[in-house]
């Protein structure tokens, strides 16, 4: 059985329940106690030693990082439907994986680390990337309603989270119609599970 280490209040765990929430897949969630440091020793080492959750055990495949995890969710469990195999197609939703990864990690997932759980760090500077972010995707999603493609990929599972949860880091969404009108359309997807906070 597919085997989720998991974190209710991490946006990258949530990620991976939403997918297998979609794709109607029966999975174990195995909580790992983050305040006790439990993601910093063993046994959970061993499954991820950069000590972060997600984790994901598939039998004997163990796959850490969420990206990772629902590329390997998505063309396990679920064909070409959330993962395209044409090159173009699969182009696209990496790139949003990337996007995911990076520009959104440092931005708006930053400042609900910041206002959530205290992290230190240059709200200001912070808040300047988050709008700029939000904005490029806003102009984006003004002539799409998926992200990669013209149906829902991993690509919008991916982004998806942090985004939906920028009242968190008291980022107001207000002024992006278009990234509104997305998050309303993932969360009227047969299979939708919300988490604290959406």
């Amino acid at each position: 059985m597919l085997k989720l280490y998991d974190f209710l209040l991490s946006g990258n765990c949530y990620k991976v329940r939403l997918l297998l929430s979609l794709l109607g897949l029966e999975y174990e969630s195995i909580t790992v106690g983050l305040k006790a440091g439990e993601h910093k020793k063993p046994p959970f080492l061993e499954l991820n030693p950069f000590g972060q959750v997600p984790a994901l055990t598939d039998g004997a495949v163990v796959l850490r990082d969420s990206q990772a995890i629902l590329v390997y969710i998505a063309r396990r469990y679920g064909g070409t439907d959330w993962l395209p195999e044409e090159a173009a197609a699969l182009g696209s939703v990496m790139q949003w994986l990337s996007t995911a990864s990076k520009e959104i990690a440092n931005t708006v997932a930053t400042a609900r680390l910041h206002y959530l759980f205290g992290t230190a760090i240059d709200i200001t500077t912070v808040e300047k990337q988050s709008y700029a972010l939000l904005q490029v995707m806003d102009q984006h999603l003004a002539t799409r309603h998926w992200l990669a493609s013209d149906r829902p990929t991993i690509a919008d599972i991916a982004c998806f989270p942090y985004i939906g949860l920028a009242a968190d880091g008291k980022l107001s969404l207000d002024a992006y119609p278009h990234i509104v009108a997305w998050v309303e359309r993932i969360k009227q997807l047969p299979g939708y599970v919300g988490m604290p906070g959406l």
